[in-house]
């Protein structure tokens, strides 16, 4: 009988571990989609930024200057015209910090600081969120919605 105990909750311990290992390979397959978007940015690699994209997809970004709130919108083939078109050698360079990760079934949401170097250059922090959707097998993010600020920031020192 304790044989029977022993087994029964073996199995238990298995079958309740495997839906937190599945979640955390979504988080990793979610995270992963939102670092093609800064390695694109890094590199200018408009092919990259195109494939973390639903065809769908827009980029928010919100922006507090002198007191005024400006809210641009933009097609993720403008964001990429946007890279390309900075000057030669110019290095966009973008890092997230503590994100957390929400997921339900076929939807996902990213949420983290962030700061914002060009090149070696400081240049502000704040928030992005992104929502993901999952298409077939793949996740795509549907929106980008940032806040943009140069005042209480952290992790304001040069990438490695």
């Amino acid at each position: 009988m304790r044989r029977v105990y022993f087994v029964a909750a073996a199995l238990g311990l298995c079958v309740s571990t495997t839906p937190a290992r599945a979640q955390e390979s979504e988080k990793a397959a979610v995270l992963a989609v939102v670092q093609k978007v800064f390695d694109a940015m890094r590199t200018r690699d408009t092919s990259l930024l195109s494939v973390a994209f639903d065809t769908s997809a827009r980029l928010t970004g919100v922006r507090t200057r002198d007191g005024v709130t400006s809210v641009t919108l933009l097609a993720p083939s403008q964001f990429g015209a946007a890279i390309v078109r900075s000057p030669a050698g110019d290095v966009w360079n973008e890092r997230i910090f503590d994100p957390e990760v929400r997921i339900d079934g076929d939807v996902a949401q990213v949420w983290a600081y962030f700061t914002f170097h060009r090149n070696k250059e400081f240049s502000h922090c704040g928030v992005d969120a992104f929502m993901l959707r999952k298409v077939g097998a793949q996740w795509k993010i549907t929106q980008l919605s940032d806040s943009r600020r140069t005042t209480g920031c952290t992790h304001t020192e040069p990438p490695g």
